[in-house]
Formats: C-alpha cells, structure tokens, sequence
C-alpha cells in the first residue's frame, strides 16, 4: 500500500514518539543497588521501586494488547521467586501485568477526553510464601493525546444585530469553538477562526473570533439580514487540522435614515355640510422607509383658512394624519377650505442630517357639498310664562324657525303631542304663536316642556326641532287644609286649659312670600263649654279644654270645627274638622282606651278569664270533630260486591271516542227511553218492593203523568242499583216528551204549496198561542189581512 507524503510524515512521528517513550519506561524501571526489604527487626526500610509516570498514546487501533512499561525490583534475581501484582483504577479490566516479568499492558483502545490518567498501584510478593517484598507503591498512566477531537461551538447557531449604516469595523458578535484535545500538549486544541460565507459584508478575527462588519453604508431598507458561516480549524489551522463549522444570522437594525415624504403634493376630499363634529373627513400619510420609533410621525395644520375649523392628529398604530372636523360646516358659509399640513419624524438622528431635511409638506383641499338641511330656531331653548288663570286661547309666546338651505323654503309650525299629552297648548302653524287650549294647573304640573316641530313646505322630510320651557305662574285658588290626619284624645280626668292638641295647615298654592295662615273656631262652635282654640301666630293653632271632666257614658266623640283663612289675595278659607275622642288614661295622661262598650261587660269578667272559656269551647270542638270522624270509618260498605269500591278514585282516559256511531262508552239511550229495562242488583240498605214494574204506553198519558211516571222509575231503579251514588247525590235525567198536540209548527212547506194554510185552530189551543191565533188566524180581529 503506498502511502501518501503527508500520511507518511504523520506515520514517523507516531513511530518516533512511541520509541522514545518505550526506552524511558525501560531506562526507568532497571534495577537499583539498594539493599532487600525485611519486615522484622528494627532494621530502616529503604524503598527500592524504580518508578516514574507512564504514558500510553490515545486510539491505539493494533490487534495486540498495547506494551505500557515494566515493573521490576532489585530483589527480583530472575528465578521466578517474586510475583508483581497490579491494582487500583482500570486494573485487570484495562490494564494487566505479567506476574513474572512486571511487563504491563493496555487491553482496550483508551480515550483521553473520557479519562486523562489512571493511578494504580504496584506490589511485589515472595511466591512461597505470598508475602511483600516490596512496599505497596502508587503511579500513574497518563493518556498521551492525539487530535482526535474537532472544534464544536457549543453556542451556536447564533443571531445578532447590528445597526445599520454602522462604520467598518463594528463588533457584531463573538463566536467561541471548543476543542476537546489537550490544549497542553501540542496544537490540537489550538484553534483558527475564519469565514466561509458573508463576505464582502463582515469579517471575523481569526484569534478571538469576533466577527466584524466588512462594508460601510449598509442599508436596511436594501437588505435586513445576512447569514454567515463561520469556521474553526485546530492545529493553527495547519494543513491535517480538523474542523468545525457554525452559522451566524446578522439583522441590520433600523436608524432613522429616511426622511418622511408625502406621496403627492396635494389632496382634495369632499364633505357634506351635514358631517357631525369630530368626525373624520380624511386621512394622509407620509412614506417613511424607516420602521419603529424611527418611522413615527406629528402632523400638524401650518397654514391655511381652516386653522380653527379642522385639526389633525396622528394614529399610533398606523402613523396617519386625522383630520377632523372643530366646528359645524356651512355650505352657505363656506363652500371649500385650504390646509397646508406638515408631517415631521419625532426622532431625529443627528447623524443623518445630511440627508436633507426630516419633514415634508403637502396641501390638503376639503369642498364642502351642499345637503338640504332641516329648519333651524333662532334659539335653542324658549323660556315662557304664563298664569294659571289664563283663559283658554291666552298668547303665551312665539318661536322662530327658518330654512338654512338658499331655497328658504317655509316652515310650519307644531307641536310634538309626545311631550304635551293632555293637549294644554296650540301653536299657530305659520307664524309660530303658542296659545293654551285648556285650563291649567300649578298644583299639577308647575312648568311644562314641550317640543315644537318645524317643517319644510317643500320638502316635509325635513323637520327642525325646537325646546320651549311654559313656566305656570301661581295664584291663590287652593284652601288651606289641615296637614295632616291628626288622632285628638282627651283624658276623662282632663283640667281646663289643659292642651290636647297642636294643628297646623298646608295649602297647595306657593305664594311669593310664603304662607301665613290664620286659626279660629266656627261661629257656631265659638261659645261652646268645651274647648277652645288658640292660634299661635306662628301658622299653628293650640286646642284646650274648657272645663273639668269628661265621661265616656254621655259622650265619647266630639267634633271640633276649626275655620282656617290664608294669606293669598283674595284669601280663601276651610273649615276643617277635627274628631276628639274621651279615653280612660292612667296617672301619666296616657289613653288605656276610648270605647264607650268597655263599660258594658260585667267588672269581674277579666281577659284572661275570657281567654280560658274560649280554650275550653275549642277543645270541646276538637273532641267532637275526632268522634264524628271515627265513627265514619266504622261504617260497613253499603253494597254487595266482591270487588274492590273504586268508586272514589278518579279514572282519566284521553279517549276521542267514534262520533254519534259510538255508543259504546255511554247509552243515551237510557235517559230518553222509557221503555228501557235494566238488570238489577239488590242494595243492603234498600228491601225492594217492586222487582218488575210494569211499563204503560206514554203517548195516551198527559204530561205530567208521563214526567212523574218517569222520574219515580228512575228512583225505583236507583234504589236497587248497586252502582248508583249514595242518598245525598243529586240524579239529572234529560227527558224530551212523547211530543206535542199541536205537532209540527213549522211553515217551511208552505213555500212550496200554492193553496193558503188555515191557521185558525190556533184559537182554540188557549191563552198561550193567542199571540199566534191572532198574527196566522183569518179571523175578524187578525191585525193583517
């Protein structure tokens, strides 16, 4: 197999470097001059071990176990009389030794990375008599690395961002590769850094792996993101190195570098005159290739004739300009508007100022579009007065409307009948005066808000609405009143002058400078030995008694008319009654009671004695409902019958039955026959005196034979039928007749006979079909003939 220059190379220094290792180990292990080891005695034990490190080359891949070194004591004479044993870390698993010769070896490919070094330990022993000859000695295997092991970045794959327009040389981000190999020993773990793609736009310093930009002026708005790759080499980046690769994803971050520019120089929109305030009337925007805070904008209105009518605020979101309307827009004020508006960045970079400046200018026409508006008033709100004694047809005021529009149109006058339900007002339609139409009333509705509507005569679609606020204006036409339903007692054992009672009034009318109300008694009650009333001057009045002593047995109501005259003018006056009843009270004036039938019971008879003879009636009661109610259950069933009496429980069926051929459910046939034979039963309470009545022929019986013969048949059958209620039930029979002497009254067939019908029986069929005799009869006292 040929071998290439460079595997050639690598095969001798591999080759040299395990010779000269091998001949150390050997150098290191020979013999020494010191004298044997005895354990007995006080003799100094002088240590006799030629030892050093061991080193064993990494991925050894031959078939053979690998030769490490070689163990060997001085009292060792070559005759086999000493055995080497070997123990401690990877001892008889990965390293085993020859216990004749103390030759050890490696039996398993080591790694470096996974382990660097082995401590074991050594011992010789007397084979007779296994014993040590030797102390127990420690050494070390140490791993001999090789480059087996690649730089990793263990970090990666990284993201970093740089400003754009950033000058040559701006730090981006730092990469760092790990090389597993000993960074001791060598170059394997010496690593280079270099770029494999991103040039000519960054750069990468190969020592420290910081990775720079390589191009002035880059733009963002060109191009945002860039992916690099970056690679690391050991072995300084020597030909045979291994390597390792990472990728790097550099955005460009935004500076303010673009100023705001308006797509067009000017803008014209159309709004109607009719647009609410506040509404939006258009939106504009500045191109702004910047984004973030970098791209935020303020409009504002620089000049123009629409300064205080429209106004311009910015939309975060989006960065458009509003504009908004300040004010009402009237077409037949102002047909069009100018606006020149100015849009500016809210942060600027000094840096950039070069580029011109950071605002922009545009002009903005807004034409206001004629709509035909309703009628306006010339106020808001229309204040009125008028009196509550007003006559019907009295002016109260009048309000005024007019057409905005350049037709002005005429406006009619109304009132909206929502706000005026009782119809107390009427607005004259062409002109606008308002009268009343019906009485009014302070006391009910003190001021009335009505709304008039004003109308186009050209187009009635329109309607103008107007505020009028007809304030009543009082006067004295209520009587004073007492204010309240006073509840007046006088104690029997009452002194003159004692008070009984302080009244005072109300009066529905609300003079300007308050009431004043003024207390006297009737003319006729002015003498009475009573009471008397004085007035307090202070729109109360003080009732008193006259005399001493009152008794409920001669009277125990008294009726106090009390005249009561207000300050109105002309004043108006009320007489008012006040009810004072005489009671029995107790040592402090506190009426016990004031009924005059108290004295009528018996004086022994207490309330509690009453209590006790009413609980005595109600247990009586008690005890007699219980007896009536067991006696009832005792009762024996009055009818023979083996089966269950269901006739207590209810039985419902949603049947629809057949129509008039279903007679299955129900015969009628048994309340209108009265030949109808039933079977019967015999009942326990009822000895049946007549088994089998005999049936006459009804149609040669009166009436009320017939009636009564029915129904005293249906109780015989009742009587002795087992199913039929009890005694107290109540029978109902529908029963027709056998049909009337007169038969058939009915005059339909003689619409279809051409001879006349003789009527005049009717006379003789008595009093009750004279009405008929006289109306059908041929008579001489028939009213037609």
């Amino acid at each position: 197999m040929k071998l290439g220059k460079v595997e050639f190379c690598h095969f001798l220094q591999i080759l040299a470097l395990f010779l000269c290792l091998s001949g150390m180990n050997q150098a290191e292990l020979s013999r020494s001059r010191s004298k044997a080891y005895f354990q007995s005695g006080r003799t100094r034990t002088k240590r006799s071990w030629v030892w050093n490190q061991f080193f064993v080359l990494e991925e050894y891949m031959g078939t053979d176990p690998l030769y490490v070194g070689k163990l060997h004591s001085d009292v060792d004479k070559g005759d086999g009389s000493i055995k080497y044993i070997l123990s401690g870390e990877g001892a008889s698993s990965i390293f085993i030794i020859d216990e004749n010769t103390g030759d050890i070896h490696a039996t398993k490919r080591l790694d470096r990375e996974e382990q660097a070094y082995y401590t074991l330990r050594a011992q010789a022993l007397d084979r007779l008599t296994n014993k040590p000859v030797e102390p127990e000695s420690e050494f070390v295997i140490k791993i001999q690395d090789i480059n087996d092991n690649e730089p990793k970045f263990l970090d990666g794959p990284y993201t970093a961002g740089v400003p754009e327009m950033s000058p040559v040389g701006t730090s981006v981000v730092q990469v760092t590769a790990t090389d597993a190999d000993d960074p001791t020993y060598g170059n394997s773990a010496r690593v280079v850094y270099s770029i494999l793609q991103g040039q000519p736009y960054f750069s990468v310093e190969p020592k420290t792996g910081v990775i720079k930009t390589a191009l002035p002026n880059m733009d963002r708005e060109a191009k945002d993101q860039y992916l690099l790759v970056i690679q690391a080499k050991d072995m300084v980046g020597q030909n045979g190195g291994l390597s390792g690769t990472t990728s790097v994803t550099v955005t460009l971050t935004d500076v303010n570098d673009n100023p705001p520019r308006f797509p067009r120089r000017s803008y014209q929109y159309n709004v109607p005159e009719s647009l609410p305030v506040a509404s939006v009337v258009a939106r504009i925007k500045a191109a702004d290739a910047d984004v973030g805070p970098n791209a935020e904008m303020e409009y504002k209105i620089v000049d123009g004739d629409g300064l205080g009518v429209f106004k311009i605020s910015v939309d975060k979101d989006t960065q458009e300009g509003i504009i908004t309307i300040q004010k009402e827009l009237d077409f037949e004020a102002k047909t069009s508007y100018t606006l020149r508006i100015e849009a500016a960045n809210m942060h600027v970079d000094p840096r950039f100022l070069s580029l011109g400046p950071f605002s922009d200018m545009t002009t903005v026409k807004i034409i206001v579009e004629d709509v035909d508006e309703p009628p306006v008033f010339t106020s808001r709100l229309y204040s009125m007065v008028v009196s509550e004694a007003a006559k019907v047809g009295t002016v109260i005021g009048t309000v005024a409307a007019h057409d905005p529009d350049a037709s002005n149109s005429p406006v009619r006058y109304s009132i909206d009948r929502n706000t005026d339900l009782e119809r107390y007002f009427n607005i004259d339609a062409n002109s606008g005066v308002i009268t009343t139409a019906k009485s009014l009333d302070r006391e009910t509705n003190a001021v009335h808000n009505i709304t008039v509507l004003a109308m186009e005569s050209q187009n009635p679609a329109q309607i103008g609405r107007g505020y009028v606020a007809i304030t009543i204006l009082d006067i004295n036409d209520n009587a004073p009143e007492f204010a309240m339903e006073y509840e007046t007692t006088v104690c029997e054992n009452a002194q003159p002058g004692q008070v009984i009672q302080k009244i005072s009034a109300i009066d529905k009318d609300d003079p300007p400078n308050g009431h004043q109300f003024y207390f006297s008694l009737t003319a006729e009650a002015a003498n009475n030995h009573n009471f008397t009333l004085q007035d307090n001057k202070d729109n109360t009045a003080t009732v008193l008694t006259r005399r001493n002593g009152f008794r409920r047995q001669e009277q125990s109501v008294f009726y106090l008319p009390i005249f009561i005259v207000d300050s109105g003018s002309p004043s108006l006056s009320s007489t008012n009654t006040l009810t004072i009843r005489v009671c029995d009270c107790d040592a402090d004036g506190i009426a016990q009671t004031c009924n005059a039938e108290a004295y009528i019971l018996p004086a022994g008879l207490s309330t509690g004695a009453l209590i006790a003879i009413l609980a005595c009636v109600l247990t009586l009661l008690v005890l007699v409902l219980l007896i009536v109610t067991m006696r009832r259950r005792k009762k024996e069933p009055l009818i023979f019958d083996e089966e269950r009496d269901i006739r207590e429980n209810i039985v419902r069926y949603d049947d629809e039955g057949g129509g008039e051929e279903d007679t299955e459910a129900f015969d009628m046939a048994a309340l209108r026959n009265l030949n109808i034979i039933r079977d019967t039963k015999t009942r326990r309470d009822v000895t049946p005196e007549i088994q089998f009545l005999s049936r006459p022929t009804f149609k040669s019986i009166p009436d009320n034979v017939i009636f009564r013969e029915f129904i005293w048949e249906r109780l015989k059958e009742a009587d002795v039928d087992p199913c039929a209620p009890p005694y107290d039930s109540l029978q109902t029979y529908a029963f027709e007749g056998n049909g009337s002497v007169a038969e058939s009254l009915s005059s339909l067939d003689s619409i279809s006979s051409n001879s006349d019908q003789n009527y005049d029986y009717l006379s003789d069929w008595g009093p009750r079909f004279k009405r008929l005799a006289d109306m059908y009869g041929t008579g001489p006292d028939c009213l037609y003939s």
